[in-house]
């Protein structure tokens, strides 16, 4: 799969058909992959984090999750058409885990409740979806030891692929060093989609998401938080694309 350095990440050139059959492929394969989904401020807080870059690093695949990326890719002279995005990759992946009997684990969610509830809405939306287990990890850093009793869960439910939904860069940070502990081929983080799928937390309009405005919807409803991080990621990450396109010529 094709990648392109934006200002410091390489991000792979693909699409979600791409993304979904290396996903399959890897499983066939029992072929160990980690997949990150990464949007304008992932690569920014990546150049101020080595930690969070060099998990960035050894990903397989690191998808364009927002318009912002592939607006960057394009200036950069690549080919791109959109992005791919973590919640709509996720469903697309489970809609063909549903038909293949692929056996699916979730890791993340806000607490035990919204992880049950998460289960039952994805099961009732796809008939035949295998999930054989869950787990909702406290909102810290885990020890050692409580990450060496996850996988062993996760291991003995079998699972094949395991969706990770901490948030960044707890969640790249997770599948970078729990890789070679577990026996799952695929690890996939997805940050907020779990809460997305369960209507915890709302979603951008489409038309707002088709434009990449998706910033300003999530930061009008979470000015505190959210607000202060787009405002000190955005405008750094434009500033230094345009620098990185002037270098290139």
């Amino acid at each position: 799969m094709k990648r392109r350095t934006i200002i410091g990440t390489p991000v792979s050139i693909t699409d979600y058909r791409g993304v979904l059959d290396a996903i399959d492929s890897a499983v066939a394969d029992q072929r160990k992959i980690f997949i990150c989904c990464a949007p304008a401020s992932t690569l920014i807080f990546a150049r101020r984090d080595p930690q969070l870059a060099s998990a960035l690093g050894e990903a397989d695949i690191v998808t364009p999750d927002g318009m912002g990326v592939v607006y960057a890719a394009r200036l950069l002279g690549e080919s791109i058409g959109d992005r791919v995005y973590g919640p709509d990759l996720m469903l697309g992946q489970l809609e063909r885990a549903a038909a293949s009997g692929l056996a699916t684990y979730l890791y993340g969610g806000h607490d035990d409740a919204a992880l049950a509830e998460l289960r039952s809405t994805l099961t009732q939306r796809f008939a035949g979806l295998n999930i054989v287990g869950g787990e909702s990890p406290p909102h810290r850093d885990v020890t050692a030891e409580e990450d060496a009793a996850t996988a062993e869960r996760i291991n003995a439910s079998g699972a094949q692929l395991v969706w990770v939904g901490i948030g960044s860069p707890r969640q790249e940070l997770w599948m970078q060093r729990m890789r070679r502990s577990l026996e799952a081929p695929v690890l996939c983080g997805v940050g907020a989609a779990f809460d997305f799928h369960i209507g915890r937390v709302s979603q951008a309009p489409k038309w707002m998401q088709k434009i990449g405005a998706e910033w300003l919807f999530r930061a009008l409803r979470e000015p505190g938080r959210l607000g202060k991080r787009y405002l000190a990621t955005l405008p750094h990450f434009v500033f230094l694309v345009f620098a990185q396109r002037l270098r290139g010529k």
